[in-house]
């Protein structure tokens, strides 16, 4: 097998070879026609669509407008539109603006959104008592026993069958209340009505008890729950079109038992919410049913004494209302209107004899009023929701001749459309001022005014002199929580409407108050939103870092986790919304100490997925930085961020392809011809890479890298630096690893080594001989390199490896090579083929192919799929690269061709279609010894 020489690789005329790969030019002949022209379609009365020049029947109209080609298909009846074309024009236009008026919309905040910050604010730790029964139902079995035994359970119920469980915490009376819930699902699994309704009788009773006042508004979203439980088991099939017409009169017989035994209990509270909780169950008996108990459990209400379980009470028919009849406005709007007369009655009660009351109720009034926001709030959100401008108008009216009270202003203006609000800010701040502090603080008034106008530009006359009117009250406030809660709010106004002059003026006002006592230790939340807000109305970052209390205020996040999270923040809108690059020295020093302070908080415990997040944050930062021609001062800025970004690899990664290109500008600017400054400059860039590229850990990014690195070098004319590059990378390969981490799983090395030495051998065409060293000695050490690298049994990627290095030796063997580098002679220009050259180049080809052959033949016995794979692909080798008129070289490619096909391995089709390529090429110019070759080349079949 050794005596097969490649003595004479085949020569190329690559102009000419590209020329004969060309497509072929076809003549395109313009005419009326063309696939990309608009279609003209003509409609006859018959429904016949001409085209292309087509004639059609005489009574033919040619519609000026485009008539789309496939409805003639359907001959012009869209079954959809003659669906639509039976429905009543009019009834679908009442429907769909009874629907406008009524549907509840996205912009509709469910009471889910609530519930969360409800049980979050409202905290007690304070002891708690739950009623809870001890005995349970039995089933029976005949009829008439079962309907006795559960009214003698809910009598028992009635009279007292409970234990009270004492002294329970806020988390253990949570616990319980789940506990509850989770039974009253059992007992509808089950079929346990009676149950059911007992459990929810007894939960709700427990919204009578205030004893725990603070924790009420959370006891009525945990109850609540409950109830929702109860209403889903028991009104799950009403659907929203359901009608009472579909229903026989045994449900409706049962269902009207059910609201008879509702209406049995005894204590109003119990009874109200139990019957509210299903008021849908109203459509299983007429379609006026909910129109008609809606004003009914209205006035229920009026009979439960205390006003904060009575305003609760409103909060959840208003919700349910919302929920099953949200057209029904009427029946709310009379429970809103209610709620005005009790709660004038809750004020004079507050004003008259509150100190009694309060000492009674262990609480003071300030922290009493609060309590009702929740409720409040759900009742003018509901109200005012798709309200009209006139009843707005005329609510806010009746709540000023209530005195301004502050409470009820503060759920006006949180539930109150923010446009209503901002065009009445004036007026809002006059009532804020009327308004008594002793209940309900004017700052909270204040934010809620401001959360408005984050939403809602007021007029513009008036915008300074609302911010003064704000900022009074709220930099005279001493609590640093009360402080930046406001101030937090109205940050975002000042950064909508003014200018950085009025943002510095707040962000000082800021640090003043939460500087002493280190207060903003308790407040980063807060800090957070400030900056967000911030950053998210100044985009110009050289207007940002020139507002003077911008960097004094991030100093004020001492928690690492939260500066990181900060600066994360400032990077983002930065890689957002800069659009050109920068050398504004100002946001150069700012961004680089954020973008220092994140790559600082990298530990060996820092998640990978964090390291990749501020890798990107940083290198968005290095990429949009630009000194234009002034490239020395761009290289200072990469040796400097080197220095404070070396423990982030993809930073130094990119670092290194920055200034790689920055070499490529300075190419492209001299065009190629260097001065003696230039040069210079070019191998401090290359040096700069050459000494940064070892520091990396992954080993196929620094093999890349060298490669890379020694290609501009070689573009620069930096022959002997790019020669360091290459060996470097040479060198290298020893220490790849048979399994490498891709994305968190270990992968063999061997494919992405095959790439990167394919890779590689492009390179080295171009690449001129060292005058002190030997022939191709680049070459001849990445051979020896992958001689000695160890293999896999089961891979052939080492002859693959061999097979590109014999295209890369018939390649070099060329008199001109297929490219070359501007003002780099290559080996072509250096040799000029000269003899000695050629014959080292064929002893390299003699070895490698004998190393190939080599591998052929240990593979003859076990493994014959691989020999007929590697031979048919040696075989394609040296019809592309061979000179096939050399008798040993013609012999050994009809042996590898008869090798891929024995043991009937080779795909017939494959086989097929090369031999037709080779017959279709033996008609080329100099080409017709492949004549010959074709008729010793036999397709052999499987039998």
């Amino acid at each position: 097998l050794a005596a097969y020489q490649w003595e004479h690789p085949r020569s190329r005329n690559y102009k000419a070879e590209f020329a004969s790969c060309r497509l072929e030019a076809v003549p395109l002949e313009f005419g009326d026609y063309h696939p990309l022209k608009p279609i003209t379609v003509t409609e006859s009365k018959t429904k016949k669509v001409s085209r292309k020049g087509s004639t059609s029947s005489t009574s033919s109209s040619s519609s000026s407008s485009v008539v789309d080609p496939l409805s003639s298909v359907l001959d012009g009846t869209d079954p959809l539109s003659m669906f639509a074309a039976t429905a009543d024009p009019d009834s679908s236009r009442k429907r769909r603006d009874r629907d406008e008026n009524s549907i509840i919309g996205s912009d509709f905040e469910p009471w889910a959104n609530k519930r969360g910050e409800i049980l979050a604010r409202y905290t007690t730790t304070e002891k708690l008592s739950i009623v809870s029964t001890s005995k349970a139902g039995t089933a029976t079995s005949a009829m008439s026993e079962k309907v006795r035994t559960r009214l003698e359970e809910l009598d028992d119920f009635e009279e007292g069958s409970q234990k009270e469980l004492l002294n329970l915490t806020q988390q253990d009376y949570v616990n319980r209340i789940e506990e509850l819930n989770q039974s009253l699902k059992d007992a509808w699994a089950s079929d346990q009505k009676v149950k059911a309704l007992k459990i929810v009788i007894q939960c709700s009773k427990l919204l009578s008890d205030t004893s725990v006042i603070r924790f009420y508004p959370s006891k009525f979203v945990l109850i609540t729950d409950i109830l929702d439980t109860f209403a889903d088991g028991y009104c799950f099939c009403i659907s929203d079109h359901f009608s009472p017409e579909n229903v026989n009169d045994t449900a409706k017989e049962t269902c009207l038992n059910w609201f008879f035994k509702i209406a049995s209990i005894r204590e109003l509270i119990p009874r109200f919410y139990v019957e509210a909780s299903i008021l849908k169950c109203n459509k299983f008996l007429s379609k006026t049913g909910i129109s008609e108990c809606l004003p009914r459990l209205t006035c229920m209400i009026r009979g439960i004494g205390d006003p904060l379980v009575s305003v609760y009470a409103r909060a959840y028919l208003c919700r349910v209302g919302m929920e099953v009849a949200p057209h029904l406005k009427e029946s709310l709007n009379k429970n809103f209107f209610d709620f005005l007369l009790t709660f004038k009655q809750l004020r004079a009660r507050c004003l008259l004899l509150f100190p009694s009351f309060s000492q009674c109720l262990f609480v003071e009034l300030p922290s009493y009023l609060p309590l009702y926001s929740p409720a409040m709030d759900w009742i003018f959100q509901c109200i005012s929701y798709h309200a009209p401008e006139a009843l707005l108008t005329e609510m806010m009216e009746r709540c000023k001749k209530l005195g301004n009270n502050a409470l009820l202003l503060n759920s006006v203006m949180s539930a109150f459309r923010a446009e209503f609000i901002a065009t009445r800010s004036m007026d809002f701040i006059g009532m804020i001022k009327e308004c008594d502090e002793s209940g309900f603080p004017k700052h909270l008034l204040f934010r809620s005014l401001g959360l408005n106008l984050a939403l809602a530009d007021p007029p513009e006359g008036d915008r300074l002199q609302i911010l003064n009117e704000a900022w009074k009250v709220i930099t005279k406030l001493k609590n640093p929580q009360d402080y930046i809660n406001c101030a937090e709010v109205w940050v975002e106004y000042t950064c909508k409407h003014f200018t950085k002059r009025e943002v510095n003026t707040v962000l000082a006002d800021v640090i003043k108050h939460m500087t002493p006592d280190r207060a903003f230790e308790d407040s980063y939340p807060q800090l957070q939103s400030i900056i967000k807000k911030v950053i998210a109305h100044f985009h110009d970052f050289s207007v940002l870092f020139s507002v003077e209390k911008f960097l004094p205020f991030l100093d004020m996040f001492q928690k690492e986790s939260v500066r990181v999270e900060v600066c994360k923040c400032i990077m983002e809108v930065f890689i957002k919304h800069q659009q050109e690059p920068t050398k504004d020295p100002v946001i150069l020093n700012a961004l680089l100490h954020v973008c220092k302070t994140t790559h600082d908080s990298v530990n060996a415990l820092t998640l990978e997925d964090e390291k990749r997040t501020l890798a990107y944050l940083i290198n968005g930062f290095i990429k949009m930085v630009s000194f234009g021609r002034d490239f020395e001062q761009q290289l200072s800025f990469y040796v400097e961020a080197r220095s404070m970004f070396c423990n982030l690899e993809p930073v130094l990664v990119q670092l290194i392809h920055s200034v790689n290109r920055l070499a490529m500008e300075t190419r492209k600017v001299m065009k190629g011809n260097h001065s003696r400054k230039t040069a210079a400059f070019v191998r401090a860039c290359v040096a700069y890479c050459f000494i940064t590229i070892p520091s990396l850990v992954g080993i196929f990014t620094r093999l890349n890298l060298y490669l890379h690195s020694g290609q501009v070098a070689l573009a620069n004319q930096c022959l002997s630096q790019a020669d360091a590059f290459f060996k470097a990378a040479i060198s290298l390969i020893p220490e790849v690893p048979k399994m490498i981490n891709i994305d968190g799983k270990m992968r063999p090395s061997e494919s992405f080594l095959l790439e990167f030495l394919c890779n590689f051998f492009s390179t080295l065409l171009i690449v001129p001989d060292h005058p002190e060293h030997g022939v191709l000695f680049l070459v001849r050490e990445l051979l020896n390199v992958i001689q000695d690298y160890t293999w896999e049994d089961s891979s052939d990627d080492k002859i693959r490896i061999y097979t590109c290095v014999l295209h890369l030796l018939s390649a070099m063997s060329q008199e001109t090579y297929l490219y070359h580098i501007d003002k780099v002679d290559s080996n072509d220009s250096l040799y000029g083929g000269d003899s000695k050259f050629l014959a080292e180049n064929n002893k390299l080809c003699e070895t490698v192919m004998a190393q190939i052959l080599e591998h052929l033949k240990t593979l003859a016995k076990d493994e014959v799929g691989r020999q007929s794979s590697l031979g048919l692909s040696f075989f394609n080798s040296i019809l592309a690269h061979g000179d096939l008129r050399n008798n040993r070289l013609n012999q050994l490619s009809v042996n590898l061709w008869h090798l891929a096909q024995r043991h009937g391995c080779a795909d017939t089709r494959t086989m097929v279609k090369t031999l037709e390529y080779i017959k279709k090429r033996s008609k080329q110019p100099d080409m017709g010894h492949l004549t010959e070759l074709a008729l010793r080349l036999p397709l052999q079949t499987r039998t």
